[in-house]
């Protein structure tokens, strides 16, 4: 489920954060799935609870997770925050003038994204 290099430069925390963005963003972990416990998911990943802790503090922050106190850690609903979405659009409006320089087509561009689309597809 998780992939954790310990010889990978990046902090575990921040892998920890990217493994569980990936999971949600793929649908994978869906809004409301219970979250492991700081306590198991450091056990199953053999760190330290601290690092783990971190890295759920930042995803309750970016708002992929919410806390019950007493039950735990869920998947948030997606977030809709304007500036965000604007920030995400504009790098993706970037990466495609690259792909387009780069001699990539429009039709092969739009054919990764409805590819891409999957589950999250909102049409």
């Amino acid at each position: 489920m998780f992939k954790i290099d310990l010889k990978n430069r990046k902090p575990i925390y921040e892998q920890v954060i990217e493994n569980f963005r990936r999971l949600i963003i793929s649908g994978r972990l869906k809004e409301g799935d219970r979250v492991p416990s700081v306590r198991d998911m450091a056990r199953e990943l053999n760190v330290n609870p601290n690092t783990v802790q971190k890295a759920y503090r930042e995803l309750e922050a970016r708002k992929y997770f919410y806390t019950v106190l007493g039950q735990g850690s869920f998947i948030s609903a997606p977030p809709e925050e304007t500036g965000e979405i604007d920030a995400l659009l504009e790098q993706l409006h970037a990466i495609v003038r690259e792909l387009i320089f780069r001699g990539k087509s429009k039709d092969e561009i739009v054919i990764f994204i409805e590819e891409t689309g999957g589950q999250n597809d909102k049409r």
